[in-house]
């Protein structure tokens, strides 16, 4: 599956855009402007996501890609 079928994935299940999830991750505190903040681990981000979202571990780990800087 590539990256943007991923993202396509999330945005039908979830109804965000990657946007969407940059903007809920930067509210966090899990990132910034330019990519993941400091000291964060993609573990805290994927737990988030399955929880909140009810992603799995593939589809919240393209999340993370995207929000270390990952394009479609």
């Amino acid at each position: 599956m590539s990256f943007q079928a991923y993202l396509d994935n999330i945005q039908a299940k979830t109804g965000k855009t990657p946007t969407d999830f940059k903007a809920l991750a930067l509210a966090k505190g899990f990132a910034t402007a330019d990519g993941l903040a400091p000291g964060v681990k993609a573990t805290q981000i994927t737990d988030w996501l399955k929880a909140d979202f009810g992603l799995g571990h593939g589809h919240a780990m393209a999340i993370v890609a995207l929000l270390k800087g990952k394009s479609a």
